[in-house]
């Protein structure tokens, strides 16, 4: 069998990845290689900790910051998120999936906390992309490819969120993405500071997660790779380079995919899952919370409504959870999530595994899905 090394030159070598970093960990046992250059001119040679744009892999950090905030006391899982979100308030639903925009009903119930934390809140994506609900998600709140850059304030956001209806009653479905969005607007309101500065000093600071952010430094810019994505006829497009939109600060720091990390950042915040919330001598989150976000909260229907979404998997809080193993890799239990920007992460609780492969490739094209799964099957077998 090739090792992790050889798995991931393989797609260097074909020419359809600069390069990438991958990192297989059970208990203390690790396996890392960083194959490849940080950009397809081979400037630098990737490294072990080069940075990344994580995209979605963002999302099961903001939950465990959500449900701090639970054991904290300061919400809990039941609250109307109103209190904190006015703009949703008093939503709308259109009064059917494919009804226009205006074609609406009231909302039956309130949207909760844990209708966030369960992606069921009423917004985001389906797997029809040209429903008008969902369409304007994209058109109105540039809700999409991560570009941080073309997003509005937080406030701003919410206000243009607030007149655009629910696909769907809260909590009667499963719809990908603004619900992260929403739990970072939540965070930063209910604790008066910014996302940022909330997740730095309650897990990113605690966890040694020292290069995880929503910006990369200019000192560290040198360390951070360029992102492309694959054209049809084969080939690299350059989508944003290393000093493009992730060298500052956004106006809004997404809870679905903002955030720049490593795979030995990352790999931390698996560990601390992994040990039921505990990091050395501290404990950030309680063993139910970590069954909250690491248990399918779906039901059937709702899986099968999320089509290839959620094709084998049922979600938790922040990312999926395999409920059957469909593929040799996908263990029941495995919690996790891919990353549009080339990236995946899942811990396998049944053999303390972390796995994390993290590239400069974007999903659309059909050479990362190939990466992927030839990761996932070595890990699967190491």
């Amino acid at each position: 069998m090739a090792d992790l090394r050889e798995t991931l030159e393989a797609h260097v070598d074909k020419g359809s990845v600069p390069g990438a970093v991958g990192l297989v960990a059970r208990g203390d046992r690790i396996e890392v290689a960083a194959v490849g250059s940080v950009d397809v001119e081979g400037s630098a040679p990737m490294a072990r900790d080069s940075i990344f744009r994580i995209a979605s892999i963002t999302k099961p950090i903001v939950a465990a910051a959500v449900m701090m905030l639970v054991e904290d006391g300061r919400v809990a899982l039941d609250d109307p998120v109103a209190r904190w979100l006015p703009e949703l308030a008093s939503p709308s639903v259109v009064r059917t999936p494919a009804s226009p925009v205006d074609d609406v009903v009231p909302a039956v119930r309130p949207i909760t906390v844990f209708h966030l934390l369960s992606s069921r809140a009423g917004y985001g994506f389906a797997p029809d992309f040209s429903l008008p609900a969902v369409a304007a998600l994209a058109t109105e709140l540039k809700q999409g490819p991560p570009a941080p850059q073309a997003v509005a304030a937080p406030d701003d956001w919410m206000a243009t969120l607030g007149r655009i209806p629910l696909l769907h009653q809260p909590g009667d479905g499963w719809l990908y993405n603004l619900s992260s969005e929403l739990q970072g607007v939540l965070i930063s309101r209910v604790t008066g500071r910014t996302l940022p500065d909330f997740l730095a000093e309650r897990i990113f600071e605690p966890l040694g997660m020292t290069d995880t952010a929503f910006a990369v430094p200019p000192a560290k810019l040198d360390r951070f790779t360029a992102y492309y994505g694959a054209r049809p006829e084969g080939g690299l497009d350059l989508l944003d380079a290393a000093d493009g939109q992730w060298s500052h600060p956004p106006a809004f720091p997404s809870g679905a995919g903002g955030l720049v990390s490593t795979a030995d950042d990352w790999r931390a915040f698996g560990r601390m899952l992994l040990a039921q919330g505990a990091a050395g001598d501290r404990q950030l989150l309680s063993p139910a919370s970590v069954r909250h976000m690491t248990t399918n909260h779906l039901t059937v229907a709702e899986r099968e409504a999320g089509g290839l979404f959620l094709e084998g998997m049922g979600w938790g809080f922040g990312a999926a959870v395999d409920v059957e193993r469909a593929e040799p890799w996908s263990v029941p239990g495995r919690y996790g999530w891919v990353g549009g920007t080339g990236t995946t992460a899942h811990i396998i609780p049944a053999t303390g595994t972390v796995t994390i492969m993290l590239s400069q490739l974007q999903m659309g094209g059909p050479s990362f899905p190939e990466l992927m799964r030839d990761f996932w099957r070595y890990a699967a077998d190491a």
